[in-house]
């Protein structure tokens, strides 16, 4: 039997594991993107250095190393190279250059939304010289985003058009276009939900509650902490995997993941706030540590035995017969002198998986190309109130200090 040769778009941690898990599997395991000492590439049969956005030079390296799968996920813009590769490869792939667009492009997704009847917030496209005027469709204050960043990167709540103004460059610089949008502020329950098309049916994999906590005035609230899972798994399940299955049959996706954000006020229903053709990052760990389903092996399958993704997914219940929680730290800008407590945090009982993203010497940065977090815990629980318990533990406990003993982290808060 001729080895497999798969191609890895991405190498930063979050693939880690799916590498190791394909050369478990006997697949000859390649893995490329432009980080030169990307993680991933030390666990790989080999490695390549080309920018993901260079879509002839991947597609390029596909064929001279005779691939025939290739995977990526957990970004947006990973997810868009990964289409755009296996396109000019002519390796399979879940969607086309055309229709990953609606999914990659906050505009063509909201006319697809508008299209397709599905409740979002309303949106604009703002450019340099808007005038207040064009403000009144969405309302004060609302949020301001890049057109196709990603990352979170470039988005702020804003109280006024002058706040616009002076954010107005920054946004636009995490976007490939020169303008920006403006959205009116849904202030509900935010979750995120992983699904996957299978042979033309929508399985559900999860819905997990998107807490989020507020620390600097006009910025958006940051994420600080994601659980599985949702409580509100049942109160929403039905309409939004009407939704997301209306997407898929628009973009055109029969097998395949999509994963939405969403708002969900009681009373009041369910608004879209985007959808992806991907797995959500940083945080699909959490799903096995609840639930026992393996990310890693649904992308691997979805490549190469698309008959054991669908066994997977009979056997799957999307509430799971435990919790988890990934919690995320988020830190002022400032050289770091002293983790102790992170890690001390890192020792308590329940807490499955640490990472503390800074040592003494490092310096915390924001912009293009920074680290996500200051230090990220997976903590699990047989309870809801045990997890909760954890939580409260750990955002009181939980520092990262500069030479003067000065905490650099964000305060997280518990949600209502």
């Amino acid at each position: 039997m001729t080895q497999h040769r798969l191609v890895v778009l991405g190498s930063m941690d979050e693939f880690v594991e799916l590498v190791k898990l394909a050369r478990r599997q006997g697949i000859y395991t390649i893995v490329c993107d432009g980080y030169e000492n990307g993680p991933a590439k030390a666990f790989a049969d080999k490695a390549y250095t080309i920018d993901v956005r260079d879509i002839d030079g991947v597609a390029d390296m596909c064929r001279a190393e005779q691939a025939d799968g290739i995977i990526a996920s957990f970004s947006d813009l990973l997810a868009e190279c990964l289409v755009n590769i296996a396109a000019k490869a002519g390796l399979k792939c879940y969607c086309t250059p055309e229709k990953i667009r609606y999914l990659r492009e906050k505009p063509l997704m909201k006319e697809m939304f508008r299209q397709l009847g599905v409740p979002t917030p309303t949106s604009i496209r703002l450019n340099a010289d808007f005038a207040d005027e064009e403000l009144n469709a969405v309302g004060l204050p609302c949020v301001i985003k890049p057109a196709n960043g990603y990352g979170s990167r470039g988005i702020y709540v804003v109280n006024s058009a002058e706040e616009i103004r002076s954010h107005f460059s920054t946004t636009a610089s995490y976007s490939s276009f020169d303008y920006i949008l403006a959205e009116t502020y849904n202030q509900g329950y935010e979750f995120n939900m992983m699904t996957w098309m299978v042979d033309g049916q929508l399985r559900l994999l999860s819905i997990a509650d998107r807490e989020k906590s507020h620390e600097i005035e006009g910025d958006i609230p940051h994420v600080s902490r994601i659980v599985y899972p949702s409580r509100f798994t049942d109160e929403v399940k039905d309409e939004v995997m009407a939704i997301v299955k209306k997407v898929a049959d628009f973009v055109g996706i029969t097998t395949g993941p999509l994963s939405m954000q969403f708002f969900y006020t009681p009373g009041q229903g369910v608004q879209v706030c985007e959808i992806a053709g991907r797995m959500f990052g940083y945080e699909h760990e959490l799903v096995t540590y609840a639930g026992g389903m393996s990310v890693e092996q649904l992308l691997l399958n979805y490549v190469y035995d698309e008959a054991a993704l669908k066994e997977m997914f009979d056997a799957h219940d999307p509430h799971f017969s435990r919790f988890s929680a990934g919690l995320y730290f988020h830190g002022y800008e400032g050289t770091v002198a002293d983790v102790s407590a992170a890690e001390a945090a890192a020792k308590l009982p329940g807490v499955a998986e640490s990472l503390i993203y800074y040592q003494p010497g490092e310096t915390i940065g924001h912009g293009v190309g920074a680290k996500p977090y200051a230090v990220r815990y997976y903590l699990t629980a047989d309870r809801r109130e045990e997890l909760d318990a954890l939580t409260r533990q750990l955002y009181e406990q939980v520092k990262v200090c500069d030479a003067q003993g000065n905490n650099l982290l964000y305060h997280n808060q518990m949600q209502k």
